[in-house]
């Protein structure tokens, strides 16, 4: 079952762009702050629970199947992928703390 629209992807990100635009018309930007972090959160959350299913996927594929140079059929991503991807949301998450900071 497909729970996402069926849309090209410029129009899946532009449709953010518009919903973002809208949240912001009559909030304060504390209320701004507010609602772009608790975003920001259930983002992670998604991202966390679907990178874990695919190590939980990958762990049983057979032995050999996952090397760090190549992808799986499935595009599982490479360990040097999810690496990168790991020192990504380390930065955001720091940038957030150091944003909380500035604001105490």
């Amino acid at each position: 079952m497909q729970k996402l629209p069926n849309v090209p992807p410029q129009l899946f990100t532009l449709s953010a762009v518009v919903v973002g635009f809208l949240l912001v018309d009559d909030a304060t930007p504390n209320e701004q702050n507010a609602l772009g972090n608790w975003l920001m959160l259930v983002s992670q959350y998604l991202c966390t629970n679907a990178a874990y299913g695919q190590l939980l996927q990958s762990n049983t594929q057979t032995p050999g199947s996952f090397g760090e140079n190549s992808q799986s059929q499935n595009n599982t991503p490479t360990n040097e992928e999810t690496m990168n991807m790991l020192i990504k949301m380390v930065n955001a998450l720091n940038q957030e703390i150091d944003e909380i900071k500035k604001n105490l």
